[in-house]
């Protein structure tokens, strides 16, 4: 199941901010300096979002923890940022979290040390179902 048109033109708003983040920056930075640069390219491109949003974790309606995502796009998109040789399967498997805890469907990440950003572009969707379950995780 795809996402609604809202939150697809989200992402797709986002990967044009970090194309161009990428494009003044080239790979080679810490992810901080992506984030803070990202953030300011958001920003100028009136994209709302919120920055190291933490989302709550439950076990049997317990608050057992939170995760923090490094950016809630427009209450619909998760984006997370790296700046790393490679991005590995724990990766994924860490934004399906998110995405779950957070209950939203889509998720991008980007990683920013290649040479092309389109390499380093990962589009992660939680089908509904498991990110609205009754309870918690």
């Amino acid at each position: 199941m795809e996402p609604d048109s809202r939150t697809d033109r989200r992402a797709r708003e986002v990967i044009g901010a970090a194309i161009a983040v990428h494009s003044a920056l080239g790979p080679g930075f810490l992810e901080s300096v992506y984030q803070r640069a990202l953030e300011v390219e958001l920003k100028a491109r009136g994209i709302p979002f919120e920055r190291e949003k933490y989302v709550e974790v439950l076990r049997r309606g317990v608050l057992v923890g939170r995760g923090r995502c490094d950016f809630v796009v427009d209450t619909c998109l998760v984006v997370e940022l790296k700046a790393i040789e490679a991005l590995a399967p724990v990766h994924s498997s860490i934004i399906v979290s998110y995405l779950r805890a957070a209950k939203l469907m889509l998720a991008l990440l980007i990683n920013f040390n290649v040479l092309i950003l389109k390499d380093g572009i990962k589009r992660i969707i939680v089908s509904p179902r498991a990110t609205q379950r009754k309870g918690d995780l």
